[in-house]
């Protein structure tokens, strides 16, 4: 199959959503199928205001149409609400084509702390957005209902994985910091909600491992907080792994892909009682959820590493890369081209065999 998928978000952004993309994409193309991320980096930019670290392609619709044209996509999926996926989406209604969409970020959460923004607005800008595509495609059904209650139809589930060869309990000894060691990994910006963790009083050492916006401001505001920038890979793995607790702040995340990663390498969470943690934390046994983080952040370091790291085991790219194929709108004629051969490379076994059955 021949799938494009177009987004706003990208590397050299650092976020759950990209590396979503990453691994998702990759384990397509391991399964033979052709993909095409159309991303800011094939136009030119500006930086986003406020956010210079994102860039938005300028002007992209000529340059979609010959994208799409020249790559002619059997499943055609965009992932954001933003420059690079409006202009799709118009291709897409012109030419009378079925598209997927995803819910990835609470961008009107996200606008209110910037701005006074009435909810009931931006909401009303995501819904007629994601309103014209076949399928939208959430993270939780905590998340799926809660869309639902903003009139957000037609929403499927699309979960997400980890990488546990990477994220895997390693000796704490890798950071020499007076114990306990509570850590933050993710954005340093407003959004994250980060100085809720900034400001708790906790014996032992606070991490904060990331870049964003809100850094050179945290920094100065908080001198005993190591922040060690961004790190990735191995390296990023090493710091998760030798914390005591994972703190995670946020109230507007829709996943938070990070608390896998954490979980994954055996360190219990702490996070507010929000979506996001509610879908993934079990309580009292891989996290505490609270809305007194400081109690959750103390509770959490009695639990046992081990039962995180066996949950997060159930979570693999390859299960979040089949449900999402599983979701794409592919024309019944284009199915009927497709060969044997390229059905059996498809990353769901069961829907090989009944799409096999089906065709005789």
């Amino acid at each position: 199959m021949r799938i494009a998928i177009v987004t706003d978000a990208w590397h050299p952004q650092v976020n759950g959503v990209v590396t979503t993309l990453s691994r998702t994409s990759a384990v397509l193309g391991e399964a033979g199928h052709e993909v095409l991320v159309i991303n800011p980096g094939m136009f030119k930019t500006l930086p986003c205001p406020t956010y210079p670290e994102i860039r938005l392609a300028m002007l992209p619709g000529r340059r979609i149409r010959q994208l799409l044209d020249a790559f002619a996509p059997d499943a055609i999926h965009l992932v954001t609400e933003g420059v690079l996926g409006w202009s799709a989406r118009a291709y897409c209604l012109k030419n009378g084509l079925r598209f997927t969409t995803s819910y990835h970020t609470r961008f009107p959460e996200y606008v209110r702390l910037r701005a006074p923004v009435p909810l009931r607005l931006t909401y009303a800008y995501m819904r007629k957005f994601h309103s014209a595509a076949t399928r939208t495609m959430v993270v939780t059904d905590g998340l799926k209902d809660e869309l639902t209650q903003y009139g957000f139809r037609n929403l499927t589930l699309w979960s997400r994985g980890v990488d546990t060869e990477i994220f895997k309990p390693r000796l704490k000894v890798f950071l020499a910091d007076p114990r306990p060691i509570f850590m933050f990994v993710g954005r340093v910006a407003v959004e994250k909600n980060i100085e809720e963790f900034l400001r708790l009083e906790l014996d032992g050492t606070k991490y904060v491992v990331g870049d964003g916006p809100a850094l050179k401001e945290m920094r100065a505001k908080y001198p005993g907080v190591r922040f060690t920038g961004y790190k990735k890979g191995e390296e990023l793995a090493r710091h998760l792994a030798a914390a005591d607790v994972f703190v995670f702040p946020s109230r507007t995340d829709t996943f938070g892909l990070v608390m896998l990663e954490a979980l994954a390498c055996g360190v219990p969470v702490a996070a507010f009682p929000v979506t996001g943690p509610k879908n993934i934390i079990r309580q009292g046994v891989t996290g505490i959820l609270s809305d007194d983080l400081r109690q959750a952040a103390n509770e959490a370091l009695v639990l046992d590493g081990g039962l995180c790291r066996a949950f997060a085991e159930n979570f693999s790219w390859e299960r979040c890369t089949s449900q999402f194929f599983n979701n794409l709108c592919i024309p019944a004629a284009r199915k009927n081209r497709v060969s044997i051969a390229e059905m059996l490379r498809r990353p769901d076994p069961v829907s090989c065999q009944r799409s096999l059955k089906e065709r005789g």
